[in-house]
C-alpha cells in the first residue's frame, strides 16, 4: 500500500495532539476520545502516556470517509 501524501497544511509536521486533530477536523475533542474507545476514527498511538496522531494517517482517514452532495 502506498503511503498517503500529506497536504500543504500538514506537510512537515510531526505527530499531532488530540486537540490539534480536533481543531483540524472542527469537532469536539471529546468526539475523538469516544472514537478511540469505540475503535473508530483516525489511527492513533500512545507515546508514553500521551495520545498522538500521525498527520498523514489523519489525512488518509478523512479522505476515506464518504462524502455527500453531488459528484
Amino acid at each position: 500500500m502506498k503511503a498517503p501524501q500529506a497536504t500543504a497544511r500538514t506537510a512537515g509536521r510531526g505527530l499531532a495532539t488530540p486537540s490539534e486533530v480536533a481543531e483540524y477536523l472542527r469537532m469536539p475533542q471529546a468526539t475523538l476520545t469516544q472514537w478511540r474507545y469505540l475503535e473508530k476514527g483516525p489511527r492513533w498511538r500512545k507515546v508514553g502516556r500521551h495520545v498522538r496522531y500521525d498527520w498523514p494517517g489523519v489525512e488518509q482517514w478523512l479522505h476515506e470517509q464518504p462524502g455527500g452532495g453531488a459528484a
